[in-house]
């Protein structure tokens, strides 16, 4: 299973919306994504707090930035290597 990272903080309306398209239309059996609080570093403050909600591939580091709607989520899963191991 491909892990995923979705950076966001609470009160992001944004992210609500991200987080949404996400439940929506990525597979569950193929895809996790936890929720990353980015309050709660700030490293991540400083990487994130602008360009929230942002997707992030654990094994490839690959990034999808706000905006994104359905189709710009399917090519980026589709741009990602595959999985080593």
């Amino acid at each position: 299973m491909r892990e995923m990272l979705l950076m966001s903080t609470l009160g992001c309306h944004l992210c609500d919306v991200a987080a949404e398209i996400l439940v929506q239309h990525m597979d569950p059996s193929r895809f996790v994504v936890d929720v990353v609080d980015i309050a709660e570093d700030d490293r991540l403050v400083d990487q994130y707090g602008v360009r929230i909600p942002v997707l992030v591939d654990e094994a490839s580091g690959k990034e999808l930035g706000w905006p994104f709607d359905e189709n710009q989520l399917r090519a980026f899963l589709a741009s990602l290597p595959a999985d080593a191991g």
